[in-house]
């Protein structure tokens, strides 16, 4: 069943790769399945790795959710279990970069959106397609979406379900940065690269201070921060060692 969903450990990295490149990385609840026990082992040892990258194989990211699947009758193995699984993945305590090549429609969008940062190719083309089926988000697209561009761009993308490039949705924040194809593979490297060398223990405690106070008014988030912080990591003194040791040379 995993074989649906890949996870290749390069380095510190940990990519979730897509599999189902002949159906075009369709979201169907054998997928979810297999990307949920991924998921659940890389959280059993976030120390394993720097960061995640969600990503697919073949032509795309994700052409969506499986409409022949929903057309079937779903049987996923709880209530809510996607949007369960998606939530999971935007929880992991380290980050997570969403890497989208080709399509990236409703479905593809709404698990892309669990992603703290999402890398594009020139050829990505994002959608919201949820009204042209009379469909409605259940996976977290309503309240994701416009936290990433602004609740005025969201209306946009749901209500006329236009496709977007890669280069249109660096342009509304959707995306944090958008790369020509050819580029796309090293573009992907080395923003992981760069964020790896970073310490993971303020990764992860500034991950969570900014789930614990999205929403709040200012002064609430401000007492937050003073008062929560994690403060100093265990590599703190190592890492100010080694950059003292290499001014010094």
């Amino acid at each position: 069943m995993t074989d649906i969903v890949l996870l290749e450990r390069r380095g510190r990295t940990a990519h979730l790769i897509l599999n189902r490149p002949e159906k075009l990385n369709s979201l169907n609840v054998a997928l979810f399945e297999a990307l949920d026990a991924h998921v659940k082992e890389i959280a059993a040892d976030p120390s394993r790795v720097a960061a995640v990258v969600l990503r697919g194989a073949g032509k795309c990211f994700s052409a969506g959710h499986d409409l022949s699947d929903i057309a079937a009758g779903e049987k996923p193995p709880e209530p809510n279990y996607q949007s369960k699984v998606i939530e999971r993945i935007s929880r992991l305590p380290l980050p997570v970069v969403t890497a989208v090549h080709g399509h990236c429609f409703t479905g593809a969008l709404e698990l892309a959106l669990s992603g703290d940062l999402i890398l594009a190719a020139e050829n990505a083309r994002f959608a919201d397609t949820h009204a042209k089926w009379a469909l409605t988000p259940i996976w977290g697209l309503s309240q994701r979406l416009p936290r990433r561009v602004g609740t005025s761009k969201a209306r946009e993308m749901m209500y006329t379900c236009r496709t977007y490039s890669g280069r249109a949705a660096e342009a509304m924040g959707l995306v944090n940065a958008c790369f020509p194809d050819d580029e796309f593979e090293t573009g992907i490297e080395s923003w992981v690269d760069e964020i790896a060398s970073n310490s993971s223990f303020s990764h992860a405690a500034n991950k969570r201070l900014l789930d614990s106070t999205d929403g709040l008014p200012l002064p609430a988030g401000l007492a937050h921060e003073v008062f929560r912080s994690e403060g100093k990591g265990p590599d703190m003194a190592d890492r100010i060692a080694a950059f003292a040791s290499r001014k010094k040379s």
